[in-house]
């Protein structure tokens, strides 16, 4: 596994945590949104992995600071109802102007997991300057929160990009019918791919370290994470192996 460096850095008044392979030539990189938990330990361990294959992490800061290993889930919750899509979308996209001008990165990709996974898909539907989009069990829910304002199956139409989705069987936050409709807006895109990876009997949120202990959950990182990685790669146009799930 390659080197890594990490680092705490401000665009503004934003944060962001950047967790860089040492020695990589510059080039790819990939935005992360978290899932509530924000920028906690799971959140950098994934950080890691993604720099593993080569690619600079830049992780969005939705707490702006606070993570799980300082808030209650509860308050953190309650933070998440105040997400409005516009907002959040225009400091992802400060993060990009940052990575594509600062940081000099000429290809960028976009990953996020539950509700950063429906924040993923919205960015990509938004901003064509993406390389890839990958959402791990995105949160669209059946009925939208009164904060998601925009329509993420609809506008996953709009997408460029090649888009991974992956679906644990057993999530008991999203109807299996909004994956079905969320396939169907990607499919109708024509030209650029789609990964959609089903995963029977795993969790919502089966990738964190602490869902490890049920075999569907471990079963569907190990598939799904290599081949997501793999995506990332190609798609950003990074040569190095891939290394197995930890």
């Amino acid at each position: 596994m390659a080197s890594i460096e990490r680092d705490r850095i401000t665009v503004g008044d934003l944060t962001a945590h950047v967790a860089r392979p040492v020695g990589a030539p510059p080039g790819a990189g990939m935005l992360l949104l978290p899932m509530v938990t924000g920028i906690g330990r799971q959140m950098r361990a994934y950080a890691d992995e993604v720099a593993a294959v080569g690619v600079t992490s830049v992780v969005w800061d939705p707490w702006h600071g606070h993570s799980d290993e300082d808030l209650p889930l509860r308050e953190l919750m309650e933070r998440m109802g105040g997400l409005v899509d516009a907002e959040v979308r225009a400091e992802q996209r400060r993060l990009l102007d940052h990575m594509f001008g600062r940081m000099g990165l000429s290809r960028v990709g976009v990953m996020g997991w539950c509700m950063g996974g429906r924040f993923a898909l919205l960015l990509a539907a938004h901003d064509h300057r993406v390389a890839n989009c990958v959402a791990y069990h995105p949160s669209v829910f059946a009925e939208p929160a009164p904060n998601q304002t925009e329509d993420a199956v609809a506008l996953a139409e709009r997408i460029a990009a090649p888009v991974g989705v992956v679906y644990p069987g057993a999530d008991h936050l999203v109807p299996r019918e909004v994956i079905e409709a969320l396939s169907a807006s990607l499919l109708r895109r024509g030209a650029a791919s789609t990964l959609l990876s089903v995963h029977p009997g795993a969790e919502h949120g089966f990738m964190d370290a602490s869902r490890q202990e049920r075999e569907p959950n471990r079963v569907a990182r190990r598939d799904s994470w290599p081949a997501m990685l793999a995506l990332v790669r190609a798609t950003l146009e990074v040569g190095a192996p891939v290394p197995a799930p930890r």
